[in-house]
Formats: structure tokens, C-alpha cells, sequence
């Protein structure tokens, strides 16, 4: 689930709601809601945090169990993309 996951990492790095809250520029009030699933999570909020735990969007929202993404390079044949 997306709430035991954000719960996880932000324990994991030894931040309080309130200090995600202040990172993310939210009220302190929001962002209990994101971690207890009481709020869809807008997706700049995601990004945020997906950049501050370097992860992925998809880790986060259970899309993947792979919690540190490795960098992948594509190629891909121009008469593809037509």
C-alpha cells in the first residue's frame, strides 16, 4: 500500500509528518491525510517525494517492489516514433 510505503521511507530517513509537511509546502494537517490514505495524493506532491527519497513515482504508488530504481537507457529505431 502507498500509506505503509510513504510511512516506511519517511521513518527510514527519521522525519516526522511535520517535517515532510515543511519540505513539501503543505499545511501540517495535509499531509497525515496523504500517509493514511484520507487524500489522493496530488502528482507534484509524488514527485516531490519520489525525488527527496530517490525512488521511483511507481515505487511509491505499488506500481513496482524495486525501491532504488537503476538508470536505464533506451534506444529506439526513428521509424518507430512515425
Amino acid at each position: 500500500m502507498i500509506v505503509v510505503r510513504l510511512k516506511n521511507l519517511r521513518e527510514d530517513h527519521n522525519w516526522s509528518q511535520n517535517d515532510i509537511a515543511k519540505y513539501l509546502n503543505i499545511s501540517q494537517r495535509t499531509y497525515p491525510y496523504y500517509e493514511t490514505g484520507g487524500r489522493d495524493i496530488p502528482i507534484q506532491i509524488l514527485i516531490k517525494l519520489a525525488d527527496y527519497y530517490k525512488t521511483s513515482i511507481d515505487y511509491l504508488v505499488n506500481r513496482t517492489n524495486t525501491k532504488w530504481p537503476t538508470q536505464k537507457s533506451f534506444s529506439f529505431n526513428q521509424k518507430e516514433l512515425i
